[in-house]
């Protein structure tokens, strides 16, 4: 089951929320922090309180998804559930890579830290697997993990800008309302007051219409926000140049504006 999260809590789960989602059926819950697809990143707070809820159902695993756990902004600490209540570290998967926080997408490695009992379980289904992560790869990621993590801040860095212009940019579009995310490389704005409108008879109706219109006469790739159960949203990554940023914007800018009620 998906819990539905709202742009007015940020799209952050609830502990109402969550509460009302789990079942007798319920065996693990994913949390993914900072998220794709919507930036959003949890506070150790708000996670303390999830924390509390998931202590109440001690069959109920947590998988922690914290591949952008470096790419967070505002000086906002990166938190994990385990770290904030130890209490949980038993039901607790923790789920990460090299891929995003070092911009090591092709080397395809991938770690996961647990209780020993389902860590040897996992080993045991990885092994009858043909997965196997080169040498190079694990070499490579080796470095990058106990290395110099300055190549990594000044990329932070660079995201931030480059997130806060497309955050400024895409809310000074008429029709489209995006939030500042906390972390990842995507924003996830609501597009929703653009539904109804057309361009040369074809209308559009849902995020799946517009994104294929974008792409046809922008010449823009952008992401349905159904993909991620949201059709009010599209999302962007800026995980490219501000050059290309800038020249997307405008290119969307053009097409929205030839848009008739």
């Amino acid at each position: 089951m998906f819990v539905k999260t709202r742009e007015e809590n940020e799209y952050k789960m609830t502990t109402e929320e969550l509460e009302g989602s789990i079942t007798e059926h319920t065996r693990a819950l994913i949390i993914n922090s900072p998220s794709n697809p919507t930036g959003s990143a949890y506070t150790g707070d708000e996670l303390r309180e999830i924390a509390a809820v998931v202590r109440k159902h001690p069959s109920i695993f947590i998988i922690s998804d914290d591949i952008y756990e470096k790419i967070i902004y505002d000086g906002l600490p990166f938190a994990t559930i385990a770290a904030v209540d130890e209490r949980l570290k038993d039901q607790t998967l923790l789920v990460n890579g090299v891929s995003k926080s070092y911009s090591m997408t092709g080397w395809r490695i991938g770690y996961v830290a647990g209780p020993e009992a389902v860590i040897s379980a996992v080993t045991k289904i990885q092994s009858q697997n043909t997965s196997n992560p080169t040498s190079i790869s694990q070499k490579a990621a080796l470095a990058a993990l106990t290395g110099n993590h300055e190549p990594t801040e000044r990329m932070v860095r660079e995201f931030q800008n480059r997130r806060d212009y497309i955050v400024k940019a895409l809310n000074e579009i008429p029709g489209i309302k995006c939030l500042k995310p906390q972390g990842s490389f995507y924003v996830f704005p609501n597009v929703s007051a653009i539904y109804g409108k057309s361009f040369e008879g074809r209308r559009i109706d849902n995020s799946a219409s517009l994104t294929a219109y974008l792409l046809d006469v922008a010449e823009i790739a952008v992401v349905p926000g159904i993909e991620f159960g949201s059709d009010d949203n599209i999302r962007l990554s800026y995980a490219t140049s501000m050059e290309n940023i800038q020249k997307g914007i405008v290119r969307m800018k053009k097409a929205l504006d030839s848009l008739q009620p």
